[in-house]
C-alpha cells in the first residue's frame, strides 16, 4: 500500500488510465487491510486512552475518512475503470474532492506508517537477532533525519498545504520534471511524516512509562 501510494502521488509518471487502476487496487487493499485488523474496531470500547492511544484512533478515522473520500471522488471522475458506471454529474465537486482527498490521504497514511515504525524496527531487529552494529544504525538515523529535511523543503517548494486547504482548487503538475525526481520528493515527504510522528510516539510512549511503573509499584 505503501509503494501504491508512492505510484498515485506521482501522476505525471503513471499517467490518467494507470493511475485509476493503482487507485483501484488501493481501495481493495484498504479494505483488505481493515478486514484483517477487524478486531481494532472492537478493542475501542476497552482499555484506557493515553495520549498516544488517542492520536492513534484519531489518525486511524481520518485516513479512513480520506480513504471514502478518495474512493468515492475518484469512481465519479474515473474514464477507464468505472467509466461504464451510470454516475451523471458532481464532477466539479468530485475533483475538488480528490485534489484536497489526495494530499490529506498521502500525510495521514503516511503520520499512520511513522505512529507504527516502531513495530517495524522492532521486525527487522528480530530479523537481525539484534545484532546491528551500533555505526550502521547512526548511519540509518542520518539517512532518516535527511530524507526528512528534504522532505520539508519538498512539501514547502510544492506548495503543498495550497492544495490541502484548497487555497488553489488545480493541481499544477511539471510534466518535464524527471519521473525518479518526482518519486524521490513524495518519497521524502512521506519519510517526512513517517520521521515526524515515528520520534512524537516514541515521546509520548515514554512518557507514559514512569506513570505505568508507578502503578506497578
Amino acid at each position: 500500500m505503501t509503494i501504491l501510494l508512492l505510484l498515485l502521488m506521482a501522476y505525471q509518471v503513471t499517467g490518467e488510465a494507470l493511475h485509476e487502476y493503482i487507485g483501484a487496487e488501493m481501495i481493495i487493499l484498504f479494505l483488505l487491510h481493515n478486514f484483517l485488523n477487524i478486531r481494532w474496531y472492537g478493542s475501542l470500547v476497552r482499555g484506557k486512552y493515553p495520549v498516544l492511544r488517542i492520536l492513534r484512533t484519531a489518525v486511524n478515522f481520518s485516513c479512513l475518512a480520506a480513504m471514502l473520500i478518495q474512493a468515492y471522488s475518484g469512481i465519479v471522475l474515473s474514464r477507464y475503470v468505472f467509466a461504464t458506471l451510470p454516475i451523471n454529474g458532481g464532477m466539479a465537486t468530485a475533483r475538488v474532492m480528490h485534489l484536497a482527498g489526495s494530499y490529506w490521504g498521502d500525510a495521514l497514511m503516511s503520520i499512520h506508517l511513522g505512529l507504527h515504525w516502531g513495530m517495524i524496527i522492532g521486525m527487522f531487529r528480530k530479523l537481525s537477532g539484534g545484532n546491528i552494529p551500533t555505526p550502521f544504525i547512526w548511519v540509518l538515523r542520518l539517512l532518516a533525519a535527511g530524507i526528512a529535511v528534504y522532505g520539508v523543503v519538498c512539501f514547502y517548494q510544492e506548495d503543498i498545504v495550497s492544495y490541502m486547504f484548497l487555497k488553489v482548487e488545480f493541481a499544477f503538475l511539471d510534466y518535464e520534471k524527471n519521473g525518479i525526481l518526482i518519486l524521490s520528493e513524495y518519497l521524502a515527504m512521506m519519510g517526512m511524516w513517517v520521521f515526524l510522528f515515528y520520534h512524537i510516539s516514541k515521546a509520548l510512549g515514554n512518557a507514559s512509562k514512569p506513570k505505568q511503573r508507578e502503578k506497578a509499584a
